[in-house]
């Protein structure tokens, strides 16, 4: 056990696989990708795991991919072949995901694990960039679709001991989605 808890972030994820393309000007995201490379620093402590929650992710109840080695889900369209080519290797956790799913049901609230669904862009983007070398195991956790934010809270909550367990806790998203 970790004695020191780990911090709870959320964590800008681009649009769709921006930083892994050419833009005008060069350096359009350029400051948001320091920021996410810094992340490791910011935590301080090389986390056991990451448990991310991405909101490409809804499913009818709170839902964990438990793959040992998930794939990745390219959830956008129309940007450059390559980026369709972007590999992130990252082992997945079982054992992970069955220790989220027995606290969220330890709290009353439901928890599935998928062994298909792969990691989408809000996961695999900002960690290639915060863990590059795809070297710390990732779980996804979805939002349960009705997106009720008290139970939403009650589930971080019930969360929350995974933290001095040496799991990194990450939401992921931006305030819009227009590129342009």
């Amino acid at each position: 056990m970790t004695t020191q808890a780990l911090p709870t972030l959320f964590v800008p994820h681009g649009a769709g696989p921006c930083f892994f393309m050419d833009w005008e000007p060069a350096d359009t995201w350029a400051r948001m990708e320091r920021w996410l490379r810094s992340v490791p620093e910011l935590v301080g402590a090389r986390p056991k795991a990451v448990l991310v929650v991405s909101g490409h992710w809804e499913a009818p109840e709170l839902t964990l991919n438990a793959q040992e080695q998930p794939p990745l889900l390219y959830d956008y369209s129309g940007f450059p072949p390559h980026t369709y080519q972007l590999r992130y290797p990252a082992p997945g956790s079982s054992e992970l995901a069955a220790r989220v799913q027995a606290l969220l049901q330890a709290s009353g609230q439901g928890a599935e694990l998928d062994h298909d669904r792969g990691l989408d862009h809000g996961v695999f983007i900002p960690l290639k960039l915060i863990y590059p070398n795809a070297d710390v195991p990732v779980v996804q956790l979805s939002l349960k679709r009705d997106l009720d934010p008290a139970y939403h809270l009650a589930a971080g909550r019930a969360l929350t001991s995974l933290r001095r367990e040496g799991v990194l806790i990450v939401g992921t998203g931006m305030s819009y989605h227009n590129m342009r």
